[in-house]
């Protein structure tokens, strides 16, 4: 595995391996990896001749500096796992070299940002928009892949390649979850063990909530299903419950075509704020 931290090292190899006729695939990661990153990596092994992994914790993304200072920072773990699966480029720049001069364009969403995450965390996707952008340019590659459980931030992306043209398809892989149903994250080895336990709570609420959609309940029962369940477990803040088509993210009030319909939520638990949705 090739590790390089500038982008004029990295661009000087890519250029090379993309003059040979290797095909690119790029998974970008703000590191923490677990196997749902690795998931990730396999499915680009799979598909492409060069696998590249970043690994960037982007400041810009970050609504709380203390969220920021705390996300979890094991670069050393992540080289090791990301050689076990075949990664052939690693990519960690610092802030600076990502950031040379302070970043002051600003990229709208439009209503993709007024709802759940977006309307939580404002900013949040510019912030996303900015590095994904930045690390499309730097890598260029063929294809590009994301989870499932960011549901959002791939809709987010869709819209940046589709309105930026960037010649780049981009795959959607299913969410990776832990045996007890709970959605892999890096953001789970903040849980204590008692919050650890608990945490299963919010995959349960979304089964219960697809569950009521498909015997024909409408989204607003199937909404208060989710929040009586989950005020019955007060570890939990319920930030959101939504119905929505799946490629819009917009608040839909029937079920949708087979494969349209996502129900996502967001919940804080102790000093951690958890995501999750299904697709159905």
């Amino acid at each position: 595995m090739h590790t390089f931290d500038t982008v004029f090292s990295l661009r000087q190899y890519l250029t090379q391996q993309r003059a040979a006729g290797q095909t690119i695939g790029f998974v970008p990661t703000m590191g923490a990896l677990h196997p749902g990153h690795l998931a990730l990596v396999e499915r680009a092994r799979q598909e492409c001749d060069l696998v590249v992994v970043s690994i960037f914790v982007n400041p810009t993304q970050f609504n709380n500096p203390e969220d920021l200072a705390k996300y979890p920072r094991t670069l050393e773990q992540d080289s090791a796992q990301l050689e076990s699966v075949g990664t052939d480029v690693l990519f960690s720049p610092s802030v600076a070299e990502m950031y040379p001069h302070p970043a002051t364009l600003r990229l709208d969403f439009g209503d993709l940002e007024t709802v759940m995450e977006g309307a939580s965390r404002p900013g949040h996707f510019n912030g996303v928009g900015l590095v994904v952008s930045k690390l499309f340019h730097m890598v260029q590659p063929d294809r590009a892949y994301f989870g499932q459980k960011d549901l959002q931030q791939v809709a987010v992306i869709r819209r940046l390649v589709r309105d930026l043209s960037f010649p780049i398809d981009l795959i959607r892989c299913d969410t990776i979850r832990e045996a007890d149903g709970l959605a892999m994250s890096s953001r789970n080895v903040r849980l204590s063990p008692d919050e650890r336990t608990q945490a299963p709570a919010l995959f349960e609420a979304l089964t219960l909530a697809k569950t009521k959609l498909l015997a024909g309940e409408r989204p607003q029962q199937a909404q208060v299903a989710v929040a009586t369940y989950l005020a019955a477990r007060p570890a939990f803040t319920l930030d959101y419950i939504e119905v929505v088509n799946a490629d819009t993210l917009q608040p839909v009030d029937e079920l949708q075509a087979p494969g349209q319909t996502a129900l996502c939520l967001a919940a804080q638990l102790g000093p951690v704020r958890l995501i999750d949705n299904v697709v159905f």
